[in-house]
């Protein structure tokens, strides 16, 4: 071997033992970031006449790690508290759970007054419970009220509410829902943005925002850190469009539906989320409950 080809020979065997050593960094460097999420699920969704505590151990045992409870709501909340703290079940959310019967977007002050109370009381609720974040629909668009005034309206109230929040360290979510308000991402972000709190954010549904066509990674990519935490079920275009019936695109299971959820966890992994999912579908018993954490743990990768 000539001095030239012995040299030549050596620097490809050293570029070759480099890449060996930096490709599975490179790669690990390259590879999308995995969200961290707890599966969790609707207290009203837990089927039968058993006890807090004995719901509680339910879902524990089938491997929920939280639950979200409405406000108000017959529930005892102490007992609530002692089930949780013995089983380790976290109760992460409350729903304010008058939200559509007494709209802060109501041309009425005096049930603008009753929404705001109950938004009130659930925040103090999630104190309470040790949850971090009340859900709410803020307003209606429909006949008593225009997308401006539903705007306007539903703003000035939570305002009176985001003091209390802000105390509390307790977070106001806003939820996309079919209430013809909120119908793309853009109008998510400056109704939250024009509240000018860290107490106010998105709760954000993958499957009710299908309906609009704004694909749901696409929402996730645009809010960013203003998403707190994420609904879960299921909605088919497809079926939907074949019965001329959008309802019936909720008539699937989890894992059924059109949403792509390989690309919803990706826009999840790139803002680094580190929260909760939580079903929103027909509850029951063990065995649907069970279909149920099936079902979201293979959608979510948790399998």
């Amino acid at each position: 071997m000539t001095h030239t080809n012995r040299r030549q020979f050596l620097a490809a065997g050293a570029a070759i033992a480099g890449a060996a050593v930096v490709s599975p960094l490179a790669a690990l460097a390259d590879s999308p970031k995995k969200p961290i999420i707890r599966i969790a699920v609707k207290y009203g969704m837990i089927g039968g006449s058993g006890s807090v505590r004995e719901k509680f151990d339910l879902v524990k045992k089938i491997g929920y790690e939280g639950v979200e409870i409405d406000s108000p709501s017959g529930l005892n909340l102490k007992e609530a508290v002692a089930a949780s703290q013995a089983t380790g079940v976290k109760i992460h959310g409350v729903v304010d759970s008058v939200h559509w019967g007494k709209p802060l977007s109501s041309p009425d002050a005096a049930v603008r007054a009753e929404g705001l109370k109950a938004l009130l009381g659930a925040i103090r609720d999630a104190k309470v419970v040790g949850a971090d974040t009340v859900l709410l629909v803020p307003g209606v668009v429909n006949k008593d009220a225009t997308y401006e005034q539903c705007y306007e309206r539903s703003q000035v109230e939570v305002r009176k509410a985001i003091p209390l929040a802000e105390e509390l360290g307790v977070k106001i979510a806003i939820e996309t829902v079919w209430n013809n308000f909120i119908t793309k991402p853009e109008q998510l972000i400056q109704y939250v943005d024009d509240l000018k709190s860290p107490a106010v954010g998105a709760y954000f549904d993958c499957s009710n925002m299908l309906k609009y066509g704004v694909p749901a990674e696409t929402w996730i990519r645009k809010l960013g850190k203003r998403l707190f935490k994420f609904d879960f079920k299921a909605y088919n275009t497809d079926k939907a469009k074949s019965e001329n019936n959008e309802w019936a695109g909720f008539k699937v299971e989890i894992g059924d539906g059109s949403e792509n959820w390989p690309e919803i966890l990706t826009a999840l992994g790139e803002l680094g989320y580190d929260g909760w999912a939580t079903s929103e579908v027909g509850g029951g018993g063990e065995a649907r409950l069970t279909d149920i954490y099936k079902r979201m743990a293979k959608v979510l990768g948790k399998a």
